[in-house]
Parts: C-alpha cells; sequence; structure tokens
C-alpha cells in the first residue's frame, strides 16, 4: 500500500473522471491520498470530497501562500471552523513562496504565522510549502516551535534539507525526483533523510514523472496519483530497498504524521 501525501484532488481536471482516477490509483497500489486545501473555499471542498470517499481521501485545510492575499479578517476564525472537521488530518497548505510573489510577502507572512497558530491551537499537524523562501520559512517555524509537519514537495540542497530535518520535519518527495535536468540531486540526497522522516507525494494534478514511459504518458499530461507507483520505484532504487519496503515505511509514516487509521 501506498500513501500519496499531497493530491490536489479539488483541481478542476479532476471533476470528469473522479472515480475512473481513483480506480486507477488503487489499482496501482495508492490505497490512501492527502487532499490538501489551498484556500479557505477550496479548504472546504477538499472536506466534501473527502466525505464522498472516506477512507481513502484525508483532506487538509489551509491557504497557499499563492493565495495569501486573500487571507483577512475573519479568516482565521473560518479556518478555526474548517479545522474541526472530524475529517481533517492537517493545517495546509500553507508556507511561503517568494519565487512567483502572488501574494505580498508581509501578507504571506501574516497568513503562514496565524495558521500555524491554529495548527498548534487544535493540535493538529502542517503540511508545508516552501519556494526561494528558504531563511524566513525556517526562522518563522523555529519561532513557532513546529516539529509536527512535512517540508511538501522538497527540491532543495543539502543545507536546506538538514535545516527542515533539525527542526524534527518530514520530508516529502515528489516526481521531481524523476527529472533529469531538476532533479537528479534528490537522487542522492534522499540517501540522507531518514526512513522514518520519509514520505511520498505525487501534487497532482502537477509534477508529471518526466521518465514516464511514453506508452503510460497521458496526453493533457495530467499527474495522478496512479504515477506514485513509479515514483516509489526510483526512489527504492535510489535507497537500495524493495519498492513494498519503501512503501511500508512510507505509508507508516503518513499514518504516524497524520494520525490515519492503520489499514
Amino acid at each position: 500500500m501506498l500513501t500519496d501525501v499531497c493530491f490536489n484532488f479539488t483541481h478542476e481536471s479532476f471533476r470528469k473522471d473522479e472515480a475512473e482516477v481513483l480506480a486507477r490509483a488503487r489499482a496501482a497500489g495508492v490505497d490512501v491520498m492527502i487532499v490538501p486545501g489551498s484556500s479557505l473555499n477550496d479548504s472546504a471542498a477538499a472536506i466534501e470530497h473527502a466525505t464522498r470517499f472516506p477512507g481513502v481521501l484525508f483532506p487538509t485545510v489551509g491557504v497557499h501562500p499563492h493565495l495569501a492575499k486573500e487571507w483577512r479578517e475573519g479568516s482565521r476564525e473560518r479556518l478555526y471552523e474548517l479545522a474541526r472537521e472530524p475529517a481533517v488530518v492537517a493545517i495546509g497548505e500553507t508556507g511561503l513562496d517568494y519565487f512567483r510573489d502572488f501574494s505580498p510577502r508581509e501578507r504571506q507572512l501574516r497568513a503562514f504565522e496565524e495558521q500555524l497558530g491554529v495548527a498548534e491551537d487544535i493540535g493538529l499537524p502542517l503540511l508545508l510549502h516552501q519556494r526561494d523562501a528558504h531563511e524566513d520559512f525556517i526562522a518563522v517555524l523555529r519561532r513557532a516551535g513546529v516539529t509536527d509537519a512535512v517540508a511538501h514537495c522538497f527540491t532543495g540542497n543539502r543545507a536546506g534539507l538538514d535545516a527542515c530535518l533539525d527542526l524534527g520535519l518530514y520530508i516529502g518527495v515528489t516526481g521531481w525526483i524523476c527529472d533529469e535536468r531538476r532533479g537528479a540531486h534528490l537522487k542522492e540526497l534522499v540517501r540522507a533523510i531518514p526512513a522514518e522522516r520519509l514520505l511520498l507525494e505525487t501534487d497532482a494534478p502537477y509534477l508529471l514523472p518526466r521518465d514516464l514511459p511514453r506508452a503510460q504518458r497521458p496526453r493533457a499530461r495530467r499527474n495522478e496519483p496512479a504515477f506514485l507507483a513509479h515514483i516509489a520505484v526510483v526512489v527504492a532504487e535510489c535507497l537500495d530497498v524493495s519498492v513494498e519496503e519503501l512503501a511500508r515505511r512510507t505509508s507508516a509514516n503518513a499514518c504516524r504524521l497524520f494520525r490515519l487509521p492503520q489499514a
């Protein structure tokens, strides 16, 4: 059994073939998927989808840094309301993104810090996003004393990895590791991630594995959880373990972080 800890099921591209996408995932051995919220409305949608597929989809609630400009008076209270829904397993996707600066940095920092406060108050782990904002990201987490979290879609260097591990974070590895242009360094770096801190994810519909065999590539290049099996093969080869052992380890890690029911 594989666990995909970031599957953006609320994305509109999945509305026409929801059942088929989930069936392909389960056929590939992906039985559990974490569905993140990226805005307050999107978070409510993640909860709704999870209620239709209980035991398979598990929602998180949060505001992505790209949408931090939408964080305003009343947002924290609405997030509290959403986070108290029984199905919710984490706060996020939250963090900082200075790569595109779709939201002003001061708004990102405010939204990030307030979401960390909600997570602490309710006792939920965090699904974290960071791009080109490493120093501020680590500083905020350190000030807040965050340890119960995953650094989602890690693509950084050894120093960045060590900083995350020093905080006690789990590390999410995506199909970026399959990209010989941008992700080749991860094939060595993944060996430095302790076995008990490693998680696997697709970040679907984004980040379709670049080395996916041509016959398996979807025409629209939409990634989906079924391709987590391919990512697992690549990571298992890097770690010199069987895919079965990697699946067991990473699913156990996901169960521990997100307090998921044991299979």
